[in-house]
């Protein structure tokens, strides 16, 4: 048999009731709570972000810190190399002063020499002039004496040659006027120490063709016949534009 339970339903609408606004508080703070868990995982996500800028920015720092470091190192170093260069090039420069001095030293010690070896081949050059005039004067003069000793063998020569043209004319006539004499019908004149055919030599004198005569003999021999058509026939086998007599 079932027992029977009184039920105070006002206490229990009471609870009910309360355990709603317990219920209903709850569900409001979990509500602010995920609100304020959202807010915090933006804040969150956030930070994060920010601190991935951050760390990148501080990388570029730090490469630029380090890279101004290098640099700071490099101008040190450009400068401890200025210093040294500069002491360099002083001592270059004092060098090249000295150099420079010695230079215009010796440059005007060669101008000195050179001077004084113009003036030494200057003299030279004049004692050379005067011999060389008086060594030409003097070959002129043996020159102008040789030529003039040649002048006179030359005269002498063509005196002699002109003696012996004439000769050589005068016998030519005399044996013309004996080959003529020869070549008159029955007329014959023997020849010294010939036979009844006598001989006759006779010379010329050739002209060349640049105008310069050049004597010489020529040996012709013909046997004389007491005929004058003969003795003409043998003057017209000469031409006379070529052959001249002497």
């Amino acid at each position: 048999m079932k027992k029977c339970t009184v039920v105070n339903l006002d206490k229990f609408i009471d609870d009910f009731t309360h355990l709603e606004q317990k219920i209903t508080e709850l569900k409001g703070k979990n509500n602010i709570l995920e609100i304020k868990l959202d807010e915090t995982n933006r804040v969150l996500k956030f930070s994060q972000t920010k601190e991935k800028c951050l760390i990148e920015e501080r990388d570029g720092m730090l490469g630029t810190v380090n890279g101004l470091q290098q640099t700071l190192l490099q101008q040190c170093d450009l400068r401890v190399e200025n210093e040294k260069l500069k002491s360099t090039v002083s001592d270059l420069k004092r060098q090249s002063d000295r150099t420079v001095e010695e230079r215009e030293a010796e440059i005007q010690r060669l101008v000195a020499e050179m001077r004084a070896v113009g003036e030494r081949h200057q003299k030279e050059l004049e004692s050379l002039r005067e011999q060389c005039r008086r060594g030409v004067e003097g070959t002129h003069r043996e020159t102008q004496s040789k030529l003039e000793a040649k002048d006179a063998e030359l005269k002498e020569a063509l005196e002699r040659k002109e003696s012996d043209m004439a000769e050589m004319r005068r016998r030519l006539r005399d044996q013309e006027r004996e080959s003529l004499v020869l070549s008159l019908p029955g007329c014959r004149v023997p020849h010294r120490g010939s036979s009844s055919s006598p001989r006759v030599q006779v010379f010329y004198l050739r002209t060349s063709s640049n105008g310069s005569s050049s004597s010489f003999r020529r040996r012709r021999t013909e046997r004389l016949r007491p005929c004058a058509r003969e003795s003409r026939n043998w003057r017209s086998s000469t031409p006379a534009d070529s052959v001249t007599p002497v």
